[in-house]
């Protein structure tokens, strides 16, 4: 048992490859009748969606909702489907760490030998037998049904026998065998058991400090469904208007006054306010970080706002939309031209002036001091978004930390020289490493010099559990967001 966990923790799958498709022949004894594999749509297309996040590097929040959008057009695929589907991929993906631990106990060899399309289809089967509530019969069934149609009816065998084999247990029970115990190894046993690898647990123990239940409650917090969330732009829309149109069961947000909580299996992009630019899909963690940059105080005017880092244009339409309240302008700027696309299409209708313009935020076109307020949402790991993008926790390094340190300083160090003495910046990421945040502040300020932080927790109104100050990191499990982070500068020379 310990030569297969070893194997697992080492290199769980194999590089990605580009899949030949169906393929392994029929295998049947001679005169009997074959019999052609049912086609499930419901699993096909979650299958379809695990190859491309990991043949392609998609992300599955991009990719799925095509593909459920083509399905209901072409007839035969409803609600419930689509909430199979969504549930089966993201599972499975949230699991995975999980899965890989148990198959790689039912398996002779290696994960990392066994064919990628094989193995999606393995851990598409142990989410249904250990994750979900479907009759363990049914799940192996569908299974090897989908296995005959993508991999075909040699390869099915092989996928029978090893699901046959997890089935034989439950998921407490296989997790008594694959996890280390907590007093040996208590990392490792929160790794398999929570499905992060070891380094993600330890980095997120790290930031968020404290016992094993803080711990163990923020990498379940990661693992759940979380909930779709609306904001209402001001100056297009009000949250009241946006809750009276809605379900019954839609409720507000718990702290932001723009945030709408959809119900619980609503679609964002079905509804006409979304369809017209009035309301977004944003985070509520996303909209407490503009909201608490647009209340800082100020010495001096306040009629130019930036938005540094402004791609795909979420915070950027909230801020255009409350500083055309005041009768201030924001320019959105963001490098890659496409991601400015985006930006510009989020802002369109907004009831003031603004602009978005391609620029690189650490060469920037303005001159320095031009702005009174300066968003900078940095570039990150995204560890703070796991519950929306499960699959980065697989493919981030801790190397990937060097790549990104350089530019989270280089980006707030322009964004200190682009507002003007007595204005402030905002500097946010959607991680809570301790790299990416506290870090990347205390060693620019100590760089800078002609610059102060600011407590951010009076701007986040009846938000608990903010701690000590003056920066502010938000938690899935505590605050129901994003791990948001927010440190607060103003410029003072």
């Amino acid at each position: 048992m310990s030569e297969q966990r070893e194997s697992w923790q080492q290199s769980p799958r194999r590089p990605r490859q580009q899949s030949s498709g169906a393929g392994g022949g029929r295998s049947r004894k001679p005169g009997r009748a074959y019999r052609r594999p049912e086609k499930d749509p419901v699993r096909i297309l979650a299958f379809e969606v695990l190859r491309a996040v990991d043949e392609r590097d998609a992300y599955a929040n991009l990719v799925l909702p095509p593909l459920l959008r083509k399905a209901r057009e072409q007839g035969g695929f409803d609600g419930r489907d689509a909430a199979l589907a969504t549930e089966l991929v993201y599972g499975t993906l949230r699991r995975q760490g999980t899965y890989d631990a148990v198959l790689a106990a039912c398996i002779d060899r290696p994960l990392r030998e066994v064919d990628p399309p094989v193995l999606d289809v393995l851990s598409l089967g142990a989410h249904q037998l250990l994750g979900t509530r479907i009759p363990p019969h049914a799940a192996v069934s569908a299974s090897v049904e989908l296995a005959r149609v993508v991999l075909g009816d040699g390869r099915a065998k092989f996928v029978n026998a090893v699901l046959r084999r997890v089935a034989a247990r439950g998921l407490d029970e296989w997790l008594a065998e694959v996890a280390p115990p907590y007093e040996d190894d208590p990392e490792e046993h929160l790794s398999v058991v929570h499905s992060h690898p070891r380094w993600v647990v330890s980095a997120l123990w790290d930031s968020l400090g404290g016992g094993r239940a803080g711990i163990e409650d923020l990498l379940e917090a990661d693992n759940e469904r979380p909930e779709v969330t609306l904001v209402a732009r001001p100056g297009r829309a009000e949250a009241a208007e946006v809750l009276e149109s809605l379900p019954e069961d839609t409720l507000p947000g718990r702290w932001s006054p723009y945030a709408v909580r959809l119900s619980e299996g609503g679609e964002p992009g079905a509804l006409d306010l979304v369809r017209e630019g009035r309301v977004g899909v944003q985070d509520e963690g996303s909209q407490l970080v503009a909201l608490a940059l647009a209340n800082a105080p100020l010495d001096g005017p306040d009629a130019r706002w930036l938005d540094g880092c402004a791609g795909p244009g979420g915070k950027a339409a909230l801020l255009a939309g409350l500083a055309a309240r005041r009768g201030a302008v924001l320019l959105a700027a963001e490098k890659q031209p496409h991601r400015a696309g985006l930006v510009a299409r989020a802002l369109d209708g907004n009831p003031g002036p603004y602009q978005v313009i391609a620029a690189d935020g650490t060469r920037p076109p303005w001159r320095p001091g031009s702005f009174d307020r300066v968003l900078v949402d940095v570039p990150c790991t995204g560890l703070g978004a796991l519950r929306r993008r499960p699959e980065a926790r697989w493919r981030r390094r801790p190397e990937d930390l060097d790549g990104f340190a350089p530019l989270q300083r280089e980006l707030l160090r322009t964004a200190l020289d682009s507002v003007r003495p007595g204005g402030v910046v905002g500097y946010a990421t959607c991680s809570p490493h301790l790299a990416e945040t506290r870090a990347v502040v205390d060693d620019v300020l100590k760089r800078y010099g002609d610059a102060e932080l600011l407590d951010a927790r009076p701007l986040l109104p009846g938000v608990p559990a903010l701690g000590e100050g003056p920066d502010v990191q938000l938690w899935p499990h505590l605050h129901g967001t994003d791990a948001m982070y927010l440190a607060l500068l103003r410029r003072t020379a």
